[in-house]
Order: C-alpha cells, then structure tokens, then sequence
C-alpha cells in the first residue's frame, strides 16, 4: 500500500527524498508481483521464487564496519571484526545512498525482531528490490496488522544491492558496504545482492542491545519437547543447526538466533534460512517441504527456464543455496517463538580434521571453553573468499562476525545462566569421521540425530564414559542406534597413530586460539 502525511515525514527524517513510488508493508503475493514485473526473480513450479545473487553468494565480512561515535564506542570490541568507520565517513555515504535513491522506487517494510514483547525491537526495512524486502519480511517478525514505525527507538535498514561504494573515498574495503550506527538506530548496506546481509544486521543490532537487559543473544536454533523441555543447538553455517533442530518429534522455536532472558528462550526471527544444496527430501522431509512452497524465497538455486523446475543437486552458482520462509512453513513449530529456560545445549562443530568425537559430554567449565573457541569448519559458499575445501576456524560464542561486545561479555551471561538453571551441555560434531577432510567421510545425519536424541531424553545421562586423552572430553560407550566404534573417532580411522598426529594438531591449534582470552 502507498501512504503518505507521517509515513512521508519517516523517510524525509531518514535522508530520503523526490522518490519514486513508495511501497509500504506490501504482502507476500503483491511483492511477487513486483519482482516478476521488475524481473528480479522466477517463479517456479509450485510457488517459491527464485533469485539469482550474481557474484555475491556469501556474506561480506570484511565490508563490515560500525561507526565510531561517543555513544558506544566504550563498549565495542573494535578490532578485526568491528571495524570502526568515521561518523563524517558515514553521512558521507549515507547523503550519497540517499541521493541514489532519488527517483527511484523503494520498497518498506515496517517489522520487529525478538517473540518476547518485553525484548523486541521495531525494525523498518527499505530496500529498492521487491525481493530484498520479501526477503526481510520472510525472516522477521510481521505485527498482527500493518503498522508504520514512527517511534525514534525504531532502528531502520536502507539495502541497495545497486549502490556501489568508492574505496578511495568512502573508507570501504570494497564496493560492498555493511555499516551500523547505533547512535542514529541505522544500518546501511550496499554492493551486495546476498540478501542474508539484512537479517545479520538485525542480529548485530540484537546482540549490541540485549546484553545490557540480562538477555543473552545467541546464534542458535532452539526446539523444545512434549515435556516442555527446550534445547539449544549452537554452531555456525554448515554445522546442522537449522537441520538438526527440525525434528518431527519436537516443536521447533526458531532456526538460527535467540536471546535468553529471565523468563526464557525466545527467538529473534520469523522465518527461516536454511541452506539447500544437495537437500534430500527422505533425510529432511519438513525443509524439503518448503522448496515447493508458495512465499519461499530460493537463493542461487538453478531451475529449468521451461519447466521452471528447481534443481536441488546443483551447485553451479555456489555451494550456499538458500531457503529463506515463514516459520510457519514447517508443521510442528511454536508459534509464539517463546520457550522455557534450556534443559540442554548442544555446541556444534564440523570438525574437517576428523578427530573431534560425534558427541561428549561437557562440564560447565569446558562448555565455556568451547562457546569462547567456537572451533568448526568453515564449508564452502557461506562467506566470501571460503573456497570449495573447508577452512579451520575459531568464531568466539559461534557468531563472532555478529558480537560487537567483548566475547566475556556474551561468557558471563552464558555461564551464569548455564549454573542457575542447571543445564546439561554436549559437544556435537557433525564433520568428518575416519579421517580429514579428503579421506574420510561426513558423519551419518542418522547417526547424529540418534545421538542428540539420546542425549536429549535422558538415555546418554547415565552411559559409561571414557575420557579423551588429547581434548579430555567424556566420550559416551554406547548410545541407542549408533555403531559402538562410531563414538571414539580414533576406532574409525584405519592407522590411529594418525589419529594421533591430527588430534595434537588440532588441540595446539586450540590452545594457540585461546591465548587471546587467558
């Protein structure tokens, strides 16, 4: 819907003026039809549309920036991650955003991020691609009816996939620019198609905002049992979280972000983003579904022009082929996005060295050790640069790119409400198993499932363990539906005095990454 008077004064505020038309809070439906006009997009058999990002396939990391201004530069870890900007910098770059815009069409969603009331912020999303602001509208939360934020705690996103920075003049790495000012409750993003930016930001801003409530923001996904009994599944891209808390035996919470306050578990999102290459309908039946679901938005999924059938199996355009839908899309969910405090955290690792046990039971103080290393794998497509071998990786609190607070911060928080609440903590590897990356093989998902599923149910609480000698993690003997020699990785490798060899290389790597915090 077009609307003027005070949604007009909202964006002149913002810099933006002489625009085109000016599109508010358009629907799922309307939103296709302009993409299809704009010829941004296909849609494909069954519904979902398709998009192509061009060259940007991944997030940008290196074109992150936060403004460095009065308000929170006291409080920023400012360093290889938070990269500080100029404030002079960044009107600069926000005047020539603004200008850009002008005579253009635009594109706004008014959302919120965070199920819990108490926590949840206003979020306005202006965007000059009709698929940018689906996008956002898909994986953010929509107020019962349509709203125009007007508030000045609302923090506003302008995206424009077709604004390029200058380097020279702009203080960018590139043409591609993230940047957040927390002073002035805006981001800015430009040169950059992939569309993951946005809810990254969002999260950014979450993870600037909570921690000073006593809400823990966390990169997780969360689903909880017929016993009310919720689950934390930490990890990054490429770890499983997305699949492996889409269990049909549990309700799922939320996909990929949270916070934890005194009350409870509640997701940040509305939606969804899961990654769907090489998705298999028998193994992942719920987030297959939504593949053939009218309102998904598919990322760099390659389909037949004719048929407009989608191909799942390739990769052709990159190795991060994305979903991004509704919650509601997958059956079994909770509606709300609130869940109790946590009876159990999983920490995932895509392990490539292949010596990380396929699940250990972890004391309080070692779940801290592992949520400050964040050790995985970092697989192929998920950020820019990341080529088609896995890359060692060591991302503080499994979301370093997103934590622009010191990493203790996010500790303490975790720490104190693992102790207050009792919480049983595991250690999941979803990598490699009988050798690295190249030898051996990805861990089974049904194994992995079994495995969590114990562990959640209580079965693996009174298993006989043995203790690793290398990374001194409790190593369950048996688990129900999993092979015995599974569980010791060491059992799986075919000359374990290799083994050997990688598992100290691995733990002096660890070692190395936690000087940082010692």
């Amino acid at each position: 819907m077009q609307q003027h008077g005070a949604s007009s004064q909202v964006l002149q505020t913002l810099g933006l003026t002489n625009l085109g038309n000016v599109y508010w809070n358009l629907s799922s439906p309307t939103l296709y039809e302009e993409v299809v006009r704009r010829r941004e997009g296909w849609i494909s058999h069954l519904g979902p549309l398709v998009v192509h990002t061009g060259h940007h396939t991944g997030r940008s990391p290196d074109d992150k920036f936060i403004v460095r201004e009065p308000s929170s530069e006291h409080k920023i870890a400012w360093g290889k991650v938070n990269r500080p900007m100029d404030a002079v910098k960044f009107d600069s770059l926000h005047a020539k955003l603004c200008a850009f815009f002008q005579g253009r069409d635009v594109f706004v969603q008014n959302l919120c991020a965070g199920a819990d009331p108490k926590h949840q912020v206003a979020v306005r999303v202006i965007t000059d691609y009709a698929w940018h602001n689906l996008f956002a509208r898909n994986l953010l939360i929509q107020p019962e009816e349509p709203v125009v934020h007007t508030s000045p705690e609302t923090f506003t996103i302008i995206d424009s996939p077709r604004f390029h920075a200058t380097p020279e003049a702009d203080g960018t790495n590139s043409e591609i620019f993230i940047v957040l000012n927390f002073a002035k409750r805006l981001a800015i993003i430009g040169g950059t198609t992939y569309a993951g930016e946005i809810k990254k930001a969002v999260f950014t801003i979450l993870n600037y905002l909570l921690p000073e409530r006593r809400v823990l923001p966390m990169h997780c996904s969360a689903n909880v049992g017929t016993n009310d009994e919720t689950a934390l599944f930490f990890g990054l891209s490429g770890t499983g979280k997305t699949t492996l808390s889409v269990d049909p035996e549990r309700a799922l919470i939320g996909d990929d972000e949270h916070g934890w306050s005194d009350d409870g578990i509640f997701n940040f999102e509305g939606g969804c983003y899961a990654k769907v290459i090489r998705l298999s309908q028998e193994a992942e039946p719920d987030i297959y579904r939504t593949t053939r679901m009218f309102g998904t938005v598919l990322e760099n999924v390659t389909l037949d022009y004719d048929s407009r059938r989608i191909n799942l199996d390739d990769a052709s355009l990159t190795e991060n082929t994305r979903a991004a839908y509704p919650i509601g899309y997958i059956k079994n969910h909770v509606a709300s996005g609130l869940g109790s405090h946590p009876k159990n955290i999983i920490m995932l690792t895509c392990d490539a060295f292949g010596v990380m046990p396929p699940i250990s039971a972890l004391t309080p103080e070692q779940a801290m050790y592992h949520f400050l290393s964040g050790y995985t794998a970092k697989v192929a497509g998920t950020e820019k640069g990341v080529g088609s071998e896995p890359q060692t990786t060591f991302s503080t609190c499994f979301g370093a790119p997103f934590m622009p607070l010191e990493a203790t911060v996010y500790a303490r928080l975790l720490g104190d409400k693992i102790a207050r609440h009792n919480v049983d903590c595991w250690l999941v590897n979803t990598g490699w198993t009988g050798g690295a990356y190249g030898v051996g093989s990805r861990i089974r998902i049904a194994y992995t499932r079994a495995m969590i599923r114990a562990a959640l149910d209580g079965a693996l609480g009174n298993t006989p363990t043995i203790t690793d000698p290398v990374f001194g993690l409790r190593l369950p003997t048996s688990c129900p539906d999993v092979p015995s020699d599974v569980l010791n990785p060491r059992n799986t490798w075919k000359n374990p005095t290799d083994y050997d060899v990688k598992a100290k290389e691995l733990a002096e790597k660890f070692r190395m990454n936690f000087e940082q915090f010692e």
